[in-house]
């Protein structure tokens, strides 16, 4: 446990020990010596606690280095260190070795900042040496959350046991968008060492969502590789995969769970929220996710919060901000802020117009909010707002005055209403110029609509068609030039809004029941 002292004392006693003055202690490593006070010391370890000789005069350290040694002795006087990715791993076994807790929280938070797919399994493993759980909570998570990329770069994966592979890849919130990429990985897993790997085919192959995989790929890519075909243990986990598939697409209920987890869906890494609306000739405050690796709509509603419609929502830096709308008395300049790991809600600064059906989406950590209604008008001015400062500033106006727009950053500015008609036509902003231009209109139009981007998957949540409040949600996979039909919501909603929250630690409050 360290003792705090103030900036002055510290200040005062590192003079003292740097002049030599007034040192009870000569700390001996490898030959270098450094003067030091032993109250010091024993403010940041109890380790030193120990030296209660008072006769004795010179302590040897072994285990470690006169540049780590220097390290410590600094920060126990100044409670600062310079930690690098040249030094960061000697100066953890060293502070562990002495048991300086804050500078292993220090090592810890430089490591955290350093995380990437090429290093991530490394600093992961390095926590089984050191007592660093949250670290290895979020290098963990990391790896969970990145295993796409990570498995295509890193060379500590190809270096994996079978026991760290398997503990991985069985996890529900593994981050993959097809299951097939984590047969793959486990292909090249074993192709980098085919002799000696090859044997484990069986236990890794068990923890793949195989009845996941689409059929043909299963039948002509998994069920006939050579791993596979050449060791007999995986003939039940085929036949078990095979009966899964027959009964998911009949929707049987599962009765094994060796069957159930080959159909199980991962967790999701992002969630789609959909919040508040028109339903039923009111305003609702009705918040539902959308899980997209189950298909199914969650109701995650907070009754205390008061309807709103035609509102705007973002997710920027961990917070969800509902901007704008009307509950059919008050059109709103006000934002609120939802946090959805607390599930608390907050006000934040107010924009400079009252907007209704106005369009709302993040670029370069700026929320933007364009066009809407304010009650007398249809707007074509447009503001930024900033978390740092929490202030919104007018940008450059619109061409046209927009409402009941939809608005996404990787598709620029979607559809809407004018007043009168129903729009086809889009402009997207170029923030660095500051100016909009004119894109390709949609296929048709709509407007009112819930619109954001899953996994490369557009999604249209509700709206209006011309003629009717829906439900329907459909999805459009730019690949495939596509659209396709999904879950549809619980409720018939019009002027809600969508945003998507990536890497929640408490995703399963927002996601589809596995069990």
């Amino acid at each position: 446990m360290e003792r705090k002292m103030s900036a002055m004392a510290c200040e005062v006693f590192n003079e003292l020990r740097l002049e030599g003055k007034l040192c009870d202690v000569i700390i001996d490593v490898n030959g270098c010596q450094f003067n030091a006070h032993k109250n010091i010391l024993c403010s940041c370890s109890h380790y030193f606690s120990g030296w209660n000789n008072v006769e004795k005069l010179v302590y040897k350290i072994p285990g470690t280095s006169p540049e780590m040694m220097k390290l410590v002795i600094e920060y126990a006087y100044t409670r600062t260190v310079t930690i690098t990715a040249e030094n960061v791993e000697s100066l953890l076994h060293t502070a562990d070795q002495f048991n300086i807790m804050g500078i292993i929280r220090l090592c810890c938070e430089f490591l955290k900042s350093q995380l990437c797919v090429e290093n991530c399994i490394g600093i992961c493993r390095l926590t089984t040496f050191y007592h660093c759980p949250s670290l290895h909570r979020t290098a963990y998570m990391f790896i969970l959350h990145h295993f796409e990329e990570l498995i295509k770069v890193s060379t500590e994966f190809l270096d994996l046991s079978v026991s760290e592979l398997t503990d991985i890849i069985e996890k529900d919130q593994l981050n993959v968008k097809q299951e097939e990429v984590v047969f793959d990985a486990i292909l090249k897993w074993i192709t980098h060492d085919s002799w000696h790997r090859k044997q484990h085919i069986p236990v890794l192959l068990s923890k793949v969502r195989l009845a996941l995989i689409e059929v043909d790929r299963f039948m002509n890519k998994v069920k006939t590789h050579d791993y596979v075909r050449d060791n007999s243990e995986c003939k039940p986990i085929i036949i078990s995969t095979l009966t899964a598939i027959y009964n998911f697409n009949t929707r049987t209920l599962l009765d094994s769970d060796s069957i159930s987890l080959l159909a199980r869906p991962r967790l999701p890494y992002c969630i789609l929220f959909a919040i508040g609306g028109w339903s039923g000739g009111s305003p609702t405050n009705a918040i539902e996710t959308y899980d997209i690796r189950a298909d199914k709509w969650v109701n995650v509603s907070c009754h205390k919060e008061s309807p709103r419609a035609y509102h705007g929502t973002a997710f920027l830096k961990g917070f969800v901000y509902v901007i704008g709308g009307f509950d059919s008395v008050d059109y709103f300049n006000s934002v609120k802020r939802f946090d959805p790991v607390k599930r608390t809600w907050c006000q934040v600064a107010p924009m400079h117009s009252r907007r209704c059906y106005v369009s709302v989406t993040v670029l370069n950590d700026f929320i933007y909010a364009m066009g809407g209604f304010d009650g007398y008008m249809r707007l074509n001015t447009a503001e930024q707002y900033e978390p740092e400062t929490n202030q919104w500033t007018l940008i450059a106006p619109m061409h046209e005055q927009r409402s009941d727009a939809g608005a996404a950053t990787l598709y620029d500015k979607v559809g809407g209403f004018d007043g009168v008609n129903r729009l086809r036509t889009a402009e997207a902003y170029n923030p660095a110029a500051n100016t909009w231009r004119g894109i390709s209109s949609m296929f048709s139009p709509r407007s009112n609509f819930g619109i954001e981007v899953v996994d490369d998957l557009l999604f249209v949540v509700g709206g209006f068609n011309g003629y009717a409040t829906t439900f329907n949600v459909e999805c459009y996979d730019e690949e495939a030039e596509d659209w396709f039909d999904v879950q549809d919501m619980s409720i018939y909603r019009s002027a809600l809004s969508c945003c998507v929250v990536p890497g929640l630690p408490n995703v399963t409050d927002y996601a589809a029941r596995r069990d």
